[in-house]
């Protein structure tokens, strides 16, 4: 019998598991025999990285050599955290950055993205990497997107017309994104 691969889904501000295309996906690849985990961080009140990473080591057991880490928003400078401490399979960051967002909500994003990352650690710790971006983003520009995806050794993937990839934007399904973990 195989192990099932863990797969981890990670919001962003003010998110939660049961928004945008998250519940579609862990449906999608639990049929398909993945451990899918989608976990609760506090936000906003108490949003600091310290305190996401204290609930992920509920969850420290899941994450290994072959894990999938999926982050959205401020979840994609969480998973690049993760990634820097951690060995994973695969890292698939959605209208995402690193360093400042450019946005009302950076000052709640400081311990996250605002600081130096050992890229040559996160590299070192991941095989696979994917930055998924919008052309009209609201919230995140593209050229953050581009400026991660360059740290990475990799190029955007375009979603264009989809704003922040997110339910707002429509996006309670995200296709590309299953065919990709497929």
């Amino acid at each position: 019998m195989s192990v099932k691969q863990n797969v981890f889904i990670f919001h962003g501000v003010g998110g939660s598991p049961n928004e945008n295309w998250f519940p579609w996906l862990k449906e999608e690849l639990e049929r398909r025999s993945y451990n899918v985990i989608v976990p609760q961080f506090p936000t906003p009140e108490g949003q600091t990285l310290e305190n996401w990473l204290k609930v992920l080591d509920d969850y420290r057991e899941y994450l290994n050599e072959d894990t999938i880490l999926i982050g959205h928003s401020l979840g994609v400078p969480f998973a690049l955290n993760v990634v820097e401490r951690f060995k994973v399979g695969a890292a698939y960051l959605v209208a995402g950055f690193y360093g400042k967002a450019g946005n009302d909500f950076d000052p709640k994003m400081v311990t996250f993205a605002q600081r130096e990352f050992d890229w040559d650690q996160i590299r070192g710790n991941c095989e696979k990497f994917v930055v998924y971006h919008s052309d009209n983003d609201p919230y995140i520009k593209l050229d953050k997107a581009k400026k991660l995806a360059e740290k990475l050794n990799i190029e955007v993937t375009l979603i264009s017309g989809a704003g922040h990839i997110n339910q707002g934007s429509g996006y309670t399904k995200f296709h590309k994104l299953l065919e990709d973990i497929r």
